[in-house]
């Protein structure tokens, strides 16, 4: 189901009725827009269940930044975009859930008791760290090693979590360095 070139040419006036408090205007958009988003999203995924939630998750989102949509400019970009983003998000969370999920009758003994590192491991691990300068070898230990967010290892060194990232991505990438020198 298409919507005519004339309700679409509505939207941005409602989506501005919207912005300025009338629900009745912001109704009539949302349920206008929605067999557009869905038959957007049907040439995307084809899960059907999957389509729903994404329709849902495109509608709390057009209502969440509802305030950044400008209506001196086209409407259907700003809801193509948004259409697009909650769809390869569903994507990359479908993806991630089928490529790590794993049967339990497939497991084996082996796989499910859990290995422990062995010694010469920890040791070449140790020597890894001990060649970071030590600011990216505490963000190493503390998020990593010791598992803290990177809210509790900003606080923990007085750092903001963007230097927090920033450190981490940078001892990362010299771990990542020092282990291809290694081989």
């Amino acid at each position: 189901m298409q919507a005519s070139d004339s309700a679409r040419e509505s939207w941005p006036a409602l989506m501005e009725q919207a912005q300025a408090g009338d629900q009745l205007a912001y109704t009539r958009l949302l349920k206008a827009l929605v067999p557009v988003i869905r038959g957007q999203i049907r040439k995307q995924l084809t899960d059907q269940a999957l389509v729903e939630d994404v329709i849902q998750d495109v509608l709390l989102t057009v209502h969440r930044v509802r305030h950044t949509y400008d209506p001196a400019y086209p409407f259907l970009p700003w809801l193509m975009a948004i259409i697009s983003a909650r769809a390869v998000d569903a994507l990359r969370r479908r993806g991630r859930h089928q490529q790590w999920e794993v049967h339990e009758e497939t497991l084996t003994e082996a796989a499910i008791a859990p290995e422990t590192p062995s010694l010469d491991t920890q040791e070449e691990l140790a020597g890894y760290l001990r060649q970071l300068p030590s600011r990216q070898r505490e963000i190493v230990e503390h998020v990593h090693l010791r598992e803290m967010s990177l809210t509790e290892a900003a606080e923990h060194n007085n750092l903001s979590v963007a230097a927090v990232k920033s450190l981490l991505h940078r001892a990362l990438s010299n771990l990542r360095r020092f282990g291809a020198h290694h081989e």
